[in-house]
Order: structure tokens, then C-alpha cells, then sequence
């Protein structure tokens, strides 16, 4: 294993914990959509791309005040 294959393991574990951590966090599921509330299966949180997104800028807003 020469340099650029340890560096790429060490990205790679990186990538793979920093994407854990952004889906643990936010709001816990509910079985409808945290924006329009819509019904939606058990592990999802919005029902729809469009519904997330608009749900992220809101929180966005409201925390940068």
C-alpha cells in the first residue's frame, strides 16, 4: 500500500463519519413530513425534496437570529 492508498483509506473513513454525524443530527422523525405534515413511513422526516429543503432554509433563518 503506497501513499496515495493510505490516503485515500483515511478520506474515505473521513467522508463516512462526517456523513453520520450530519444524519444523526436534526430532528428526531415523527411519521409526517416536519414541514407540510404530511403522512410518511416511520424513519423519514419529510415527504418530499422540496419539503426538506424548504425546512433546512427555515431552521437556517431562524438560527442565524
Amino acid at each position: 500500500m503506497d501513499e496515495a492508498d493510505i490516503t485515500a483509506d483515511r478520506l474515505e473513513r473521513e467522508m463516512e463519519r462526517l456523513l453520520a454525524v450530519r444524519r444523526a443530527s436534526g430532528p428526531q422523525p415523527t411519521g409526517e413530513c416536519l414541514w407540510c405534515g404530511e403522512p410518511v413511513a416511520g424513519h423519514l422526516r419529510w415527504c418530499s425534496v422540496e419539503c426538506r429543503d424548504d425546512w433546512e432554509g427555515e431552521h437556517a433563518r431562524q438560527t442565524r437570529r
